[in-house]
């Protein structure tokens, strides 16, 4: 009779431990852990580890079966919510009596004694051993385990029962089976009953391979693919690359979602392809995944929807800016066409490839070619409204607005970008402006196209003579993208100063429209409409009693700016309520007047001393007029004779074409010397020219007559008239040529108080570009020769007949000036 051992119980809920076997439980009931506090306060740490009969959470006597595992407890780890301990079965014990002692149960345990064979050499045992041992093998084997490892753990144990113990712990069977097994003593029926669960076992692991295999071979491609990718996620979840593979699933998704061209398509594809073979840490997958997301953020298929309505548009044009006529009526003929195009598709006729055709068409997947519509180039002074005008040009058609700066861009790849080869490649600024806008048919603005660089690495602006040919531009192609664009849909408009500074063949993709400079009574409206009243609003002085009267404007005007348009004037008018909204904060005023004598005692001394008429005639000086981006102004040029050799200097830091103009009146005057009534003995004499602002570099041809008229007033001794301003450039024969910025020039010399010029015949059209006021206000001459010119400017000359008379002259005693030419 075995000893008798008191223990405290420790109750399982669906787990049967067998001697030989260790295994991990959880402990959390306060019962079962007072009594593995009871057992770890002892030496042996013994336990009597049984299973309880139902799984609930009230522990009884009643409710626990009556064999189980006497245990000893191993590693144990205390937590919040219990104990996690391992136990260690060592023999099989047979409960005797159990009584509830300090809040657990205690029990008096037998060990039970196992039931040997009869005969261990008998030959049926012995098979039977054998035979549990080869099918546990096979069973690990099948089930996954490496073939060492179940060896290992199979050769451990020799001892028939000890080895169905250690089976009967591992197979997969429930826990009232296992119990059964338990309470089984005899060692040779509990091998028959581990070989049976084994067998059964087995069975069931080669059924689910069989039906794996056929399920393998029903899956088609895609369910394969579908296997393989959750595969992969959760191996990608296990390295921590879970995040970044949704983010390139929902890449793909959107990638699969975009109309791309069967060229995109094909190149998308194949990149999506490389970043799925490549690894995380490659240096290549930013650059790939870059691209992609650069391909995924272009607007291949969004457009806005076009508001094309004259009246609309013609009131936000109205609103936004004053005077610009011209340029108003050609943006609205411009959109009339667009919304004739544009009805004509809706109605279903047919339009020929030649209109404007920059509009997105009616139906969004459309796959009409679009007709082609003129790219606008708005040249003109700076601070005229170019660039604002492009913003209600947007505003008016319900476009988005895209402007990028071309001024200094002396790089081919600031238009057509980077070849992905380099590092930091990056798309063009056309393929940037169009991601910026997120559709494909923005309004957009190239700002200072005259203002293009080159250098040796390419010329932007040949860059920009595919993006500004509709014939070209619906498959443009960034070096970035290596892919087709369209870029037909987007209405591109371009800015500059200068029509000089352009390239022959990009100029020829544009149509011109031109911004001329502002009046006086123009800005003088401008600045009540629109100036004034932003810098009250900016420098917090709306809705205060502030005003500012129409004489202070003018003299802001006059003294303070000298420019076309109206920028230096919105500053200085910002410097006024500056200086106002100090004094009101300072409590020296409540309510302010700007006058004109308030103006100088805020904004200081004038700070613009331009041009005015000379006050009287004098020799050898005439009035010119001349044009630069800042606006039309005059200018007087200087002659003077001293002793000498004859010789011809000029000074005023002239440019090459106005030296040459200088030349040919010089000699002009030479050979019709005795038509002048300029003395032989003159021409033995030195002549100086000089331009005033000998600080500011000019050049152009339009001073042509204006030299040769101070100096033949120099030689002739006689003087050129004050009041009379001339442009003109002027030939051997004394031919009067046409000039360009008529309009700027006249507006200059009417601001400095001239209001009689002579122009070449050839330019009177030009004429209807003034404004009414200047053309009521101003005489103009229009003239064929310098005769004509001369007579205008020498005091007591006059023209007649081809001959220039001075006094009671008659033409037949006067050669005539025209050596040959006549009109």
């Amino acid at each position: 009779m075995s000893e008798r051992l008191t223990l405290p119980v420790l109750p399982l809920r669906d787990v049967v431990l067998f001697p030989g076997v260790a295994t991990s439980i959880g402990a959390g009931r306060p019962g079962t852990v007072r009594a593995i506090e009871a057992a770890l306060a002892t030496p042996d740490r013994l336990v009597f580890a049984v299973c309880q009969r139902e799984n609930t959470e009230q522990i009884t006597s009643e409710g626990l079966y009556t064999i189980g595992t006497i245990a000893k407890v191993g590693q144990l780890q205390r937590g919040l919510a219990g104990m996690q301990l391992l136990l260690h079965g060592e023999r099989r014990g047979i409960v005797m009596h159990v009584s509830e002692k300090n809040g657990y149960l205690e029990a008096i345990v037998r060990e039970a004694e196992e039931m040997q064979p009869l005969n261990a050499e008998d030959p049926a045992f012995v098979g039977l051993y054998r035979e549990v041992r080869l099918r546990a093998a096979e069973l690990g084997q099948k089930s996954g385990l490496p073939e060492e490892v179940v060896q290992q753990v199979l050769n451990g144990v020799n001892e028939p029962g000890s080895f169905a113990d250690l089976v009967a712990g591992y197979i997969d069977i429930p826990a009232p089976q296992r119990q059964s097994l338990l309470e089984t003593l005899s060692v040779e029926e509990r091998l028959r009953r581990v070989l049976v669960h084994v067998q059964r076992q087995i069975a069931v692991v080669e059924a689910q391979e069989d039906i794996k295999s056929q399920v393998q071979e029903e899956l088609g491609e895609r369910q394969r693919e579908m296997f393989l990718r959750e595969q992969m996620k959760q191996i990608r979840k296990e390295l921590g690359e879970e995040d970044e593979a949704d983010e390139l699933e929902e890449l793909k998704k959107k990638l699969e979602s975009l109309p791309l061209s069967a060229e995109a398509r094909k190149e998308v594809d194949r990149e999506l392809g490389r970043l799925a073979r490549i690894g995380r840490e490659s240096m290549e997958t930013q650059v790939v995944r870059n691209y992609l997301e650069t391909i995924a953020e272009l607007p291949w298929g969004e457009r806005s929807a076009e508001h094309l309505d004259l009246k609309v548009a013609s009131e936000i044009l109205e609103n936004d800016h004053y005077a610009l006529g011209d340029v108003k009526d050609r943006i609205l003929e411009f959109l009339a066409v667009r919304q004739l195009k544009q009805a004509g598709r809706t109605d279903g006729g047919d339009s020929e490839d030649k209109g404007d055709g920059n509009a997105p068409a009616v139906e969004p997947s459309s796959d009409r070619p679009s007709a082609k519509g003129p790219i606008l180039l708005f040249v003109g002074p700076p601070g005229v409204g170019k660039t604002s005008v492009a913003k209600s040009i947007a505003r008016s058609m319900g476009r988005k607005y895209v402007r990028i700066s071309l001024g200094g861009a002396r790089d081919e790849a600031d238009i057509r970008g980077h070849r992905r080869t380099y590092v930091g490649a990056m798309p063009g600024r056309i393929i940037q402006g169009l991601k910026q806008a997120g559709t494909k048919n923005p309004v957009f603005l190239l700002d200072e196209v005259d203002k293009l660089g080159v250098s040796f690495q390419g010329d932007p602006a040949s860059a920009l003579l595919e993006v500004l040919d509709p014939a070209q531009n619906d498959s443009f192609t960034d070096h970035y993208l290596g892919v087709p664009f369209d870029l037909s849909e987007v209405l591109f408009i371009a800015t500059a100063n200068f029509l000089q500074s352009i390239p022959g063949p990009l100029l020829d993709r544009m149509e011109v429209v031109e911004f001329s400079g502002y009046t006086e009574p123009e800005k003088l409206e401008i600045a009540r409409r629109y100036l004034i009243p932003r810098q009250l609003e900016e420098n917090g002085l709306a809705g205060r009693e502030v005003a500012v009267s129409d004489e202070a404007v003018k003299e802001v005007i006059t003294g303070y700016t000298r420019e076309s348009g109206v920028r230096q004037l919105e500053r200085e008018v910002g410097k006024v309520a500056r200086k106002v909204a100090r004094r009101i904060a300072a409590d020296e005023a409540k309510v302010i007047t700007v006058d004109a004598p308030m103006v100088k005692t805020l904004l200081g001394r004038p700070k613009v001393h331009p041009e005015k008429a000379a006050r009287d005639d004098a020799t050898g000086v005439a009035t010119g007029m001349y044009y630069t981006p800042m606006g039309g102004d005059i200018m007087f040029v200087e002659a003077s004779t001293m002793r000498g050799k004859g010789e011809l200097v000029l000074t005023g830091q002239l440019g090459d074409i106005m030296k040459e103009s200088a030349r040919a009146a010089w000699t002009y005057a030479r050979s019709h010397a005795a038509a002048l009534r300029i003395p032989d003995e003159m021409f033995d004499r030195d002549v100086h020219i000089h331009v005033p602002a000998g600080a500011i570099p000019k050049d152009g041809p339009s001073a042509g007559i204006t030299m040769a008229t101070a100096l033949i007033s120099a030689l002739s001794g006689r003087p050129a008239r004050h009041d009379i301003a001339m442009t003109g450039e002027l030939t051997l024969r004394g031919r009067v040529l046409p000039i360009g910025g008529l309009k700027e020039k006249i507006l200059g010399a009417e601001r400095a108080g001239i209001t009689r010029v002579v122009i070449p015949k050839d330019n009177e059209p030009d004429l209807e570009d003034l404004p009414e006021l200047i053309r009521k206000k101003v005489e103009v001459f229009p003239v064929q020769e310098l005769g004509e010119v001369l007579a205008l400017a020498l005091r007591g000359a006059s023209y007649r007949e081809g001959r220039l008379l001075f006094g009671e002259e008659s033409p037949r005693d006067v050669q005539p000036l025209s050596m040959g030419y006549r009109h």
